[in-house]
């Protein structure tokens, strides 16, 4: 898995009991764990580091969706049962320069 690419994952909701297949973005892997940030189509829930991802051949994606930056969790690599696409150039720069900001490493 690359930073980028976008899997599927039982992703956990804030409860950490409860969780949904989802579509999410890798943004790191190591030996073991993979971190990721997940995708949702409740487009609504937009705040200002997430990114609107349209469908496409190259990201897999069926409806339009938003990728929720701040939504970050580092699981097993093992849950990670599928890669649906990736995104774009363009996509990963705006993610890097939205990570950025949402942790004031700037």
């Amino acid at each position: 898995m690359d930073k980028g690419d976008i899997v599927l994952i039982n992703f956990p909701f804030t409860n950490l009991i409860e969780g949904k297949l989802r579509p999410a973005v890798v943004l790191i892997e190591t030996e073991l764990d993979v971190t990721v940030s997940f995708i949702t189509t409740q487009i609504d829930w937009q705040e200002a580091t997430d990114i609107l991802l349209k469908p496409s051949v190259m990201n897999g994606l069926k409806k339009l969706s938003l990728l929720r930056t701040g939504k970050i969790a580092t699981i097993d690599k093992s849950l990670a049962t599928g890669l649906l696409g990736t995104l774009t150039s363009n996509e990963l720069e705006v993610l890097n320069k939205n990570l950025i900001l949402l942790l004031k490493l700037n």
